[in-house]
């Protein structure tokens, strides 16, 4: 008998938690008595009394000029706090900003950071089917049209009834660049708002629920620029560990040179993995140049190779210092040799050495 009456406990105060309407979700449990409760005075001290010391540590200050005395009671809302979530490499917030910022460093080189930023957001609205009303690329302002949201909301439990709930949200989205190019900051601002409670219509919002909204759809793009960052490193790492094509041809002075077929941030990282697989050690590098400062050892090989004596992948070159330069050609990459003094090698040795190249340029899962 015990466990029937701990049961149906337990199932009513489920139905209870489960039943509470969104509005009743945001506001404090119990009651608020204490609105009603006239202010307490001050002890008054005979003036041959010493007056007492008073800590004011926890006293409640008074409220500012623009502050609304009618935010008491059920009227305060008592969710947490909207904050910006910088989820995005290069990304941060600054603390204290009232408005919903994020703020974004250059991270990648392949493009300017403020087409990367617009790029993802303009994904993101497609993505979303979310229209946009205008878009000022010289202005950095981009207006989106109507966002339309539909759900049901739940009455108090004992009612046993439902009230349709639509909300439409528009907003403009800010985008300050810095003079450098290197850091800008995105800023969403809601433009028109209006919801539909049943027959109830409400198109003013507290400035508190305004950043609310503001923040929740900042933080959405912010995850979209972070989802479509982490398919583009995915993407990018099985591309440089299936392997790259190569040709003979010329770099863009006219000498030859070895010609990937690939996109050079991808030739750029594989090139890394080829030359520690053929033996040189790179001792320094310049990606924004494509300079490559290198030493040539031996071939890597392992256990099994030397126990068959394989030599495939060793080069007739000279244990000296040597560069490496690459270079953006079209659609493709260029890969040029030269000598320590940055002279390029003859027609005849790139040559020689493009088959071990070719191979362990097109061999598929080099380690990274």
């Amino acid at each position: 008998m015990t466990r029937v009456s701990v049961c149906v406990v337990g199932l009513s105060l489920t139905m209870l938690s489960a039943c509470s309407s969104l509005a009743e979700r945001k506001i404090a449990n119990g009651n608020f008595d204490y609105i009603d409760e006239p202010e307490a005075k001050s002890f008054d001290i005979p003036a041959d009394v010493d007056k007492p010391f008073i800590n004011n540590a926890f006293a409640v200050p008074d409220l500012g000029e623009n502050a609304s005395d009618s935010l008491v009671g059920p009227k305060v809302t008592v969710v947490s706090p909207a904050l910006v979530l910088p989820l995005v490499s290069g990304s941060r917030v600054e603390e204290g900003l009232k408005e919903a910022t994020v703020y974004f460093d250059q991270v990648d080189d392949s493009q300017p950071l403020d087409q990367t930023i617009w790029n993802s957001l303009i994904g993101f609205l497609e993505e979303q089917g979310i229209g946009v009303v205008s878009f000022d690329k010289e202005q950095q302002k981009l207006v989106t049209d109507w966002m339309i949201a539909e759900d049901v909301e739940d009455s108090s439990w004992f009612n046993w009834t439902s009230t349709e709930r639509s909300v439409g949200r528009r907003f403009e989205f800010n985008l300050d660049v810095k003079h450098h190019g290197r850091t800008a900051a995105l800023k969403a601002e809601l433009k028109d708002y209006l919801e539909t409670v049943g027959e109830e219509v409400i198109a003013d919002l507290e400035s508190e629920q305004e950043r609310r909204n503001e923040v929740d759809i900042l933080n959405k793009v912010i995850n979209h620029y972070e989802n479509q960052l982490r398919i583009a490193d995915v993407k990018r790492i099985r591309q440089i560990r299936d392997g790259l094509e190569m040709e003979l041809g010329f770099d863009s002075n006219g000498e030859p040179a070895y010609v990937v077929d690939g996109d050079y941030d991808v030739v750029w990282t594989r090139l890394l993995l080829v030359l520690r697989k053929l033996g040189f050690n790179v001792k320094d590098l310049d990606k924004s140049n494509g300079l490559l400062f290198v030493n040539y050892g031996s071939a890597e090989s392992g256990w099994w190779d030397s126990l068959w004596g394989s030599g495939d992948d060793e080069l007739d070159l000279d244990k000296e210092d040597y560069r490496f330069q690459v270079e953006n050609v079209g659609r493709k990459t260029s890969i040029s040799l030269l000598d320590d003094e940055s002279n390029p090698f003859p027609a005849n040795k790139v040559t020689e050495l493009y088959d071990t190249f070719a191979r362990t340029m097109a061999a598929d899962d080099l380690d990274i």
